[in-house]
């Protein structure tokens, strides 16, 4: 077995196999090194894919319970097995990851199962689980090590009952009343499946109002949501510990700006403040690889390291912490080591909420043009008045595009509905491509779709929406 490489990849979620495949498709030789004993990273083991499949399970759940009898249909009393809730969501991670490791044998790259470390220019070290040592040679290194949860001081995750995202994957049980710190898109998800099985939730946001990178008016219609389905918001708070007992657990919640604390007593925390790179052991400092301030990796326009042919990608480096940006980076930076000319458009990256409704957006806010200066135009329609979210009874939220005032080009759409997540590919696209909020409006989409509201709210930047 060759140890000599055109590209050794240090981490194997979605943007060190996604660079690893294209690299090999290429026709360069490749080596992808994952320390955790499956391929995916966090996404698929820990991350969105098994969140996905509690969100949806819940859904179900919640949709049975109580949102059947409107249209006629009668279950009784509907009950939910944890156990076989998380066995089925587990049958979903070893499926997809098996199918990462089944994509890297045939496109011929060579998975080395161990903990990878830069040793020197174009030599990476890897220490397998079961002990020993193997040496790589590698003309070109990517770093793709993805990211770890981020903590609190003196609060200590015990996954137990005080959880990061990965405890609360696994629960055992349903709690009773659930506390989840920080208003995001990890701590409102998890949130949502847990408030939807039978746990009362409380958020604990330091900002003064959740999702606060989002836009703004999307982020008020979101907690307004959220509250009607019975979460309980305690925003411009922060936690400053938690005191455990044998039965439960007590929250120490203060105003941001400082003052008297309260004491939330609840039987699970779940700590979502965030995340951060995940750099330690990869030899970095002693290869001489600069890091910014907050941790990450620094890298130059086409992923590239001050060390060359050191590359970065993900979680590590700047952007938003997502696994499509991470895919799209992880394709990107494969081209480049080859010769091409691989890029990614930053004001292309959609975002996603998975909660009911789902939250998606993509490009610029309305606070973001307004603070630098842009003339724009904004277009709205709501669901209320779409004819496929009445008859399927999911008429909350609605469809914003922002239009540049001059040009017309769809500087950014934000979408608070049903099937979010999936609509906003096409102002994504849009996006990407430099289409106006014209070319949407002359556009036929089928009806009855949910659809028809990214067209209306096309025709709506310039007053002409036909059914508001």
């Amino acid at each position: 077995m060759s140890d000599n490489f055109d590209v050794v990849i240090i981490g194997g979620g979605p943007g060190g196999y996604v660079a690893a495949i294209r690299a090999a498709q290429l026709g360069l030789t490749v080596a992808c090194v994952e320390m955790r004993g499956t391929l995916g990273g966090t996404c698929l083991n820990v991350g969105c894919i098994p969140s996905k499949a509690l969100l949806h399970a819940s859904e179900l759940f919640d949709e049975a319970n109580h949102g059947m009898g409107q249209f006629g249909i009668t279950t009784g009393k509907v009950t939910i097995d944890i156990a076989k809730l998380m066995a089925s969501k587990e049958e979903t991670v070893k499926s997809l990851t098996d199918g990462v490791a089944y994509l890297l044998k045939k496109n011929q790259v060579d998975y080395i199962e161990g903990r990878g470390t830069i040793t020197g220019k174009g030599s990476v070290k890897v220490t397998p689980r079961a002990g020993g040592e193997r040496l790589l040679s590698a003309k070109n290194i990517v770093i793709a090590t993805g990211s770890e949860v981020a903590d609190l001081p003196g609060i200590d995750i015990d996954e137990k009952r005080i959880l990061s995202s990965t405890g609360a994957l696994s629960l055992k049980k349903v709690p009773k009343h659930l506390v989840v710190i920080g208003g995001g898109v990890i701590g409102l998800e998890l949130g949502s499946v847990w408030q939807r099985l039978g746990a009362e939730v409380t958020v604990v946001e330091f900002m003064d109002r959740i999702t606060p990178e989002m836009d703004g008016e999307v982020s008020k219609t979101f907690a307004r949501i959220l509250k009607k389905q019975g979460f309980t918001f305690k925003l411009k708070s922060k936690v400053t510990g938690v005191k455990k007992t044998k039965t439960s657990l007590s929250v120490a919640v203060e105003p941001a700006a400082g003052g008297a604390a309260e004491q939330i007593k609840c039987d699970a925390v779940l700590v979502a403040v965030g995340r951060k790179p995940y750099t330690q052991g990869l030899g970095l400092k002693e290869a001489g690889v600069k890091m910014t301030d907050r941790g990450q990796v620094e890298i130059d326009d086409h992923f590239q390291t001050n060390v060359k042919g050191i590359y970065a990608i993900g979680d590590v480096v700047r952007g938003a912490m997502l696994a499509h940006k991470a895919e799209d980076e992880g394709a990107a930076v494969a081209e480049i080591i080859a010769g091409f000319a691989g890029h990614v458009n930053y004001d292309a990256i959609p975002g996603v909420i998975y909660t009911m409704p789902e939250v998606a957006s993509v490009g610029k806010t309305e606070e973001a043009l307004k603070a630098a200066g842009t003339a724009y135009n904004a277009g709205k329609f709501p669901f209320t008045a779409n004819s496929r979210a009445k008859a399927n009874r999911q008429t909350d939220g609605f469809v914003k595009i922002l239009s540049c005032a001059v040009s017309d080009k769809i500087l950014g759409a934000h979408i608070i509905g049903a099937d979010a997540g999936n609509m906003i590919a096409e102002l994504t696209l849009a996006v990407e491509k430099g289409l106006t909020a014209e070319d949407i409006a002359y556009t036929c989409h089928a009806h009855p779709t949910e659809t028809e509201a990214v067209r209306e709210a096309a025709m709506a930047t310039d007053g002409r929406a036909i059914h508001m």
